[in-house]
């Protein structure tokens, strides 16, 4: 359905609509509400941009995040104002730990009563002062001349690195009002923060003077990936934050991928002599509470308040990471290689590595197993929530293909899987990709459970792989190593998953065998709609060695 609206009729909802199709917006998601419908009406009309209606604001806000993670492109979250933006704080908070490219556009009541305390519905006078707390910046638009400019402003703020969720405010009156003419704001080009050739010679002479050098990769290299391999190709080894997976692939021998905290990686860093960090954070989750000893530190990113702050380092650049490394790659003479030994050593100590983690498995080393042919071979996203699976063998055993189809709760809070992967889903869906599989717990699918509704209507292609313990089962083994076993809150009354998908039409198996987890997957795979697998951990058992939780404190050192 196309807008048929001559230009003298067109209200600000009509352009901002037009204005979002035309840089690139494909999707929406979001909650209808009184104070978004003349936005949300315009959309519909103009019939470029499909709208997923999420069940609750939160889980729109985890769809946009993963539609844009996967996508490599602006996740678009339409709410409400007042208690629908808080419901969608929480989401948005992963979004800013994980720097994702969201606009989070969110209304306000009318321009002549906002931040006046007047008691208007869906009023909260301090709105921009919740949203600053979760955004990367907040722009709201008071006129409607300005509207197509603020829109303008936010898209180009979220998708400029350090990239970030950034909230746009549309009052409904400004959404509602008139204009006289139609209006066209163009967007700069991105610039690309460049090291100086003084800076890079300098970079390339600390790298020659190593003999056993090694990056870590974080999230903010998932654009380097070329030239993150052609310098392990030169014999510089590589390691991974969860957020940097895939920027080497992850087969390579001279990468320990993300098992970045284990006795044997730090092994390996205690024979390196220089580790050039790109955009990573060295967060304390990976780092044993930033009390792992590592080598000399060179630090690369564009945001340069973050240079040294969790680690000291000897060099600093703030520059773009594929750029600076592809300069880096360029300016090594052809005869100069690393210590041949270190990926070997690497190797050993990556398979070392696996090897021990798989012996904490017990039978779940079948799941763990089955899950990494799928996911690797099929190319598919590997979306997961906080849960036991995830933190053992979710975040570092099942390989990923490349960067963008890693999708995790990075922030750490339960309860974004089922959304998140149906924002992945959508995305691979409009990308042709494979179908996501998604993995969470049954603690964390309670707290997102309305979105099942949303993952049946909308009938993207996904796998819903929901590890079943009755419980918050890493609290409980946490309470049992720091709280003499006093397992108090941590059991659940868990619903029926079976009765809830049955009441929305979507389809349920329940796994009590590991031997039949792979038989069933892949039927799943094959039917071409989401499907549940529901894996009964009190028929299957423990693990061999509880999960009870990250290092407690920086004392604990590999």
């Amino acid at each position: 359905m196309t807008d048929t609206l001559n230009a003298a009729t067109r209200t600000v909802s009509d352009v901002l609509a037009a204005h979002l199709s035309e840089n690139g917006v494909t999707h929406m998601f979001g909650v209808i509400s009184i104070h978004n419908m003349p936005l949300l009406d315009a959309v519909t009309r103009a019939g470029n941009i499909r709208f997923i209606s999420a069940r609750g604001e939160a889980g729109a806000m985890n769809m946009a995040d993963a539609f844009s993670r996967v996508s490599g492109g602006v996740g678009v979250c339409l709410t409400s104002t007042g208690t629908a933006a808080g419901n969608a704080a929480g989401a948005q908070a992963e979004a800013l730990v994980a720097g994702s490219r969201v606009l989070h556009i969110t209304t306000q009541v009318d321009s002549t009563v906002a931040d006046r305390d007047r008691a208007a519905i869906h009023d909260v006078p301090r709105q921009p002062e919740m949203l600053r707390g979760v955004s990367k910046s907040v722009f709201r638009a008071w006129e409607p001349g300005q509207a197509a400019g603020a829109m303008m402003a936010a898209l180009t703020a979220c998708q400029a690195a350090p990239a970030g969720p950034v909230s746009l405010e549309l009052p409904v009156d400004v959404q509602r009002a008139t204009l006289d003419a139609d209006v066209r704001v163009h967007a700069a080009e991105a610039p690309v923060l460049r090291a100086s050739e003084m800076a890079i010679a300098d970079l390339a002479h600390r790298l020659m003077a190593s003999r056993r050098p090694i990056l870590w990769l974080g999230g903010g290299a998932r654009g380097a990936g070329d030239a993150a391999v052609a310098l392990t190709r030169k014999g510089v080894g590589a390691v991974t934050s969860t957020q940097g997976r895939g920027v080497v692939p992850e087969d390579s021998p001279s990468s320990l991928g993300a098992f970045n905290m284990t006795p044997d990686a730090a092994e390996i860093y205690a024979t390196c002599d220089l580790m050039i960090v790109v955009g990573s954070r060295l967060r304390g989750n990976e780092t044993r509470n930033n009390g792992l000893q590592l080598p000399p530190i060179l630090q690369i990113d564009v945001d340069a308040s973050r240079i040294g702050r969790n680690y000291p380092v000897e060099m600093g650049l703030q520059a773009d990471a594929a750029d600076t490394l592809s300069r880096l790659a360029k300016a090594l003479p052809a005869d100069w290689f690393a210590d041949p030994a270190l990926a070997h050593d690497i190797a050993i100590a990556r398979a070392r590595s696996e090897g021990r983690l798989r012996d904490t498995l017990g039978p779940y080393s079948v799941i763990a197993d089955a899950l990494s042919e799928r996911v690797l071979s099929g190319a598919r996203p590997w979306v997961r929530d906080v849960t036991i699976s995830n933190s053992t063998f979710g975040n570092q055993y099942v390989p990923i293909a490349a960067p963008q189809l890693g999708v995790h709760a990075l922030g750490g809070g339960i309860g974004q899987g089922i959304a998140m992967g149906l924002g992945a889903a959508i995305a691979a869906e409009h990308g042709r990709m494979a179908s996501p599989i998604v993995l969470c717990g049954d603690g964390g699918a309670q707290l997102g459970l309305a979105e099942i509704a949303t993952v049946a209507e909308e009938a993207a292609p996904l796998v819903l792989v929901l590890m079943n313990d009755q419980a918050y089962g890493v609290i409980g083994n946490i309470q049992d190593v720091q709280y003499d076993g006093r397992r108090n809150h941590s059991a659940l009354l868990t619903p029926s998953f079976a009765h809830i998908c049955k009441s929305v039409g979507l389809p349920h198996r329940r796994v009590v065998d590991v031997d039949a987890f792979a038989i069933t997957l892949d039927a799943a795979l094959q039917e071409g709609r989401p499907v549940m697998i529901e894996v009964d951990m009190t028929a299957i058992g423990s693990f061999s060695q509880p999960f009870a939780g990250p290092p407690a404190g920086a004392a604990q050192k590999a």
